[in-house]
């Protein structure tokens, strides 16, 4: 028994580990090619440019929304073909008020404010709101905490144009507070990681990639036709993207459109946030699951796939690893198999660490000696907190779906920001 249990969470962990590997090699590549798209690229008069409506949806932002806007003011691309749509959703603090002052002030800026039975409901009911207040060809998403580079819009737009097939075209984030304390340093790791492997290799090996919750662009004629954002859904990013996929449409990475966003800096923030981000994803997971033969693409059974694996079999691999190892621990029992255990948890974290690294390093100037170090303390501390939180999570869940709780949005809480200091 103790062999078998050994050997499945062997396979299971070193199944993810290699098919990360297979992702970081298609996320270099990624980097390597991406820009040669740009060259593709026909030039097209301001005129002949698609209008683009940017929505922010903005609860009590007032920290952060001027800087924001600040960037928005600064976006190359044609104004008369630009909006960008504040939707100041059942704010308490000064965010209208910062909003209207922007709006005075730059004709393209306006501030939409949510009305009651929809108001303070979450983040998709307020997308839903700004999408009927907008009037663009072209939607563009941002969260109230982000700086997109000037350049950014354009390229969003751009990259959608020349491709007939994407419905969607998603951008870079980078952490802006990156260098603010250790939990902020873990995050970029995290961040860059996720975006070269899990978004860049995907989209280069399998033509796949995942809706963010900001920096994107989606066709607004494929947002009608899908009935807007669920305004159940926590994750509305994850659940959105499976939609698309559903209609036969693809979703381009296209890193080359970059914007900065603020990170949480204290661990009860980032609890309170990837907890809402893991409920929202095991939703997606549950909807998807329990209407499979509904699925019409067969693409969308790998993302499902990806999905269950990561947060059923994978969690369950590695909680029967720690318990092997525990077991023999605490007990002193050697069971079949626990004398290699070591051995291989060890490569398993030399595995971890050289694919962390050399994923850094594909951004510019991030493989540093602080980030490396930052590394080799991820697996033992930031990773380990991410197998509770999951936990949590499906605890939270099943608890909501048994007892028909109504579905509540988190907001993130957010820091004062002075500068880029990643």
């Amino acid at each position: 028994m103790g062999e078998t249990l050994f050997l499945s969470s062997f396979y299971i962990i070193w199944f993810i580990l290699l098919y990360y590997i297979f992702l970081m090699q298609g996320g270099f590549l990624h980097s390597l090619h991406y820009r040669k798209i740009e060259k593709t690229w026909k030039t097209l008069r301001n005129e002949d440019m698609p209008k683009v409506s940017v929505l922010i949806p903005a609860h009590n932002e007032e920290v952060v929304i001027r800087q924001t806007l600040t960037a928005m003011a600064n976006l190359i691309y044609p104004k008369d073909k630009l909006e960008v749509i504040v939707i100041n959703d059942n704010s308490s603090d000064r965010t209208g008020e910062i909003c209207r002052e922007f709006s005075e002030k730059y004709a393209f800026i306006t501030c939409v404010a949510t009305k009651p039975p929809f108001a303070g409901r979450g983040k998709s009911s307020a997308l839903n709101q700004g999408l009927a207040a907008s009037s663009g060809e072209i939607i563009v998403i941002y969260d109230a905490d982000n700086e997109p580079e000037p350049p950014a819009v354009y390229r969003l737009a751009m990259a959608l144009i020349h491709d007939q097939k994407a419905a969607a075209v998603v951008g870079k984030f980078r952490v802006i507070n990156a260098a603010r304390n250790l939990l902020t340093r873990f995050i970029n790791i995290e961040t860059i990681c996720f975006q070269w492997m899990a978004q860049g290799g995907r989209w280069h090996w399998l033509k796949l990639c995942t809706i963010p919750g900001t920096n994107f662009a989606i066709r607004r004629s494929v947002l009608e036709e899908l009935g807007g954002w669920d305004v159940d859904a926590l994750s509305e990013d994850t659940e959105l993207s499976l939609r698309v996929y559903d209609l036969g449409y693809h979703i381009r990475f296209y890193p080359g459109a970059v914007t900065w966003e603020q990170e949480p800096e204290s661990f009860r923030v980032w609890w309170k946030q990837r907890t809402r981000w893991a409920r929202g994803n095991l939703y997606v997971l549950t909807k998807y699951m329990m209407n499979f033969r509904s699925v019409k693409r067969k693409r969308l059974y790998f993302d499902l796939f990806y999905f269950f694996f990561t947060y059923f079999i994978f969690l369950a691999g590695i909680l029967l690893s720690h318990g092997i190892f525990l077991y023999g621990l605490f007990f002193g029992i050697q069971l079949p198999g626990s004398d290699i255990t070591m051995l291989f948890m060890a490569l398993a974290y030399l595995l971890f660490v050289s694919e962390s690294a050399l994923t850094v390093a594909i951004e510019a100037k991030q493989l540093t000696l602080k980030n490396f170090l930052t590394i080799l303390m991820m697996y033992f501390t930031y990773s380990q907190i991410w197998i509770g939180l999951v936990m949590y999570a499906m605890y939270l869940e099943i608890k909501r779906i048994l007892f028909k709780q109504e579905i509540k949005w988190y907001k993130t809480s957010r820091f004062q920001q002075q500068s880029k200091d990643a």
